[in-house]
């Protein structure tokens, strides 16, 4: 999607919040109907069913009558995708939406006339019941889109998100290959030698952002200061967010246009960053490291990186398997756990060769080289064919 600042009047926003509410309103009641659900049980009303029943409640409800009744069918619409993705196992099953968290809502329908550029910096789309709102044409809108989404953030600011699918960007045709190594110290290290790290947030950001965590610790809850609070940290949390996809959409775009295949690890993020607190029956250890290092994996993108070059090489992105490639020397392939000496010093203590730890992780990325059951080297084609070792086994979280 292509996304864009509204530039939006205080009356304006008072009516796109009365839009994201009915929104929201609709799929929690869509998502309650499914978790009433039980086996022996007719089934859960589609989406046919549930239109009729919106039918019904506007008639009944002056409220919700005075909303767009197309913001309130889409609702539907997008819950009825949620539940068809959630059994073909694409995500995960729709649940409830929360206010000043899910704040947002979606627009079909769209004519060519509804999107006008007004001047070299702003333009304005056409929004049921609120009129024209205005945004920062930071670029040029995508031709013959047909629906747009409107969100809010925690910062409180709003964006208009046209849908549409780009092209992927065109290969460069020079057989190129390149290997990414992605780590906390540094995010993403190439095989070509090129250490590339997110830009976060300066060293006066995060002093001011830690006087305003300790200040929203003191806060009473429901005051209007912890409201205050809770903005300004939120303010704080969405620059760095920007900044890393900023630096994701960059570094994804030099990539793709630079190499005809690009490699990397085949990581399970998710499972990675997943907290080790355990239960009060089993209790985790070191949950404070492991939490810090979740914050680490998380704030480099590793996720998000791997999916936009996805996207935009499309059919060039090879995974490679993760085990001993920080251990594994690329000019001999001897691996050994002895050749890591650090986080950044990679010594081959077989033949002497020295890098970079995160550089000769990546060229081993980019030769395609992973450990076999066996434990000897092979190529990833090969290697598709052993069973998966586990990530844990990595000795290197960098």
């Amino acid at each position: 999607m292509s996304r864009y600042r509204l530039l939006s009047t205080p009356a304006q926003e008072a009516g796109l919040l009365e839009h994201a509410r009915h929104a929201r309103f609709v799929w929690n009641l869509a998502v309650e109907q499914h978790a009433c659900w039980r086996p022996g049980r007719s089934a859960a009303p589609g989406y046919v069913e549930q239109a009729r029943q919106l039918t019904e409640a506007r008639a009944e409800f002056a409220w919700l009558r005075a909303g767009s009744v197309t913001v309130q069918q889409q609702a539907l619409r997008d819950f009825a995708q949620a539940v068809q993705n959630f059994y073909t196992g694409v995500l995960r099953r729709p649940s409830w939406r929360k206010a000043g968290r899910d704040e947002g809502f979606r627009q079909v329908a769209l004519k060519p006339h509804h999107v006008q550029r007004l001047n070299r910096r702003t333009g304005r789309v056409w929004v049921p019941k609120v009129g024209w709102v205005r945004f920062r044409w930071s670029r040029a809108v995508p031709a013959n889109v047909k629906s747009y989404r409107i969100t809010r953030d925690a910062a409180h600011r709003w964006h208009v998100a046209f849908a549409s699918v780009p092209d992927p960007i065109p290969t460069p045709g020079n057989g190129e290959v390149v290997g990414v190594d992605r780590g906390v110290a540094v995010s993403a290290a190439l095989s070509t030698g090129e250490l590339l790290t997110v830009p976060g947030l300066t060293v006066h950001e995060t002093r001011r952002l830690r006087r305003l965590q300790r200040r929203f610790a003191r806060c009473t809850p429901g005051s209007n200061r912890r409201s205050k609070v809770k903005v300004a940290i939120a303010k704080l949390k969405v620059r760095e967010r920007d900044r890393r996809r900023d630096w994701v959409e960059k570094t994804s775009t030099d990539l793709a246009r630079r190499f005809e295949v690009i490699r990397v690890e085949d990581l399970d993020v998710r499972a990675m960053t997943r907290s080790a607190k355990g239960t009060p029956d089993r209790p985790g250890t070191h949950v404070r490291a492991k939490a810090g290092l979740n914050r680490g994996i998380l704030a480099s993108g590793w996720g998000l990186l791997v999916s936009r070059l996805q996207c935009k090489a499309a059919g060039r992105v090879q995974k490679v398997k993760a085990a001993y490639t920080s251990q594994t020397c690329s000019a001999c392939g001897h691996r050994a756990s002895e050749n890591r000496k650090s986080q950044a010093v990679f010594r081959c203590v077989a033949c002497d060769h020295r890098a970079h730890a995160d550089v000769n992780a990546a060229r081993n990325i980019a030769a395609g080289r992973a450990v076999t059951a066996r434990g000897d080297l092979g190529s990833s084609r090969s290697a598709k064919r052993e069973p998966h070792l586990s990530t844990s086994s990595r000795r290197r979280w960098s």
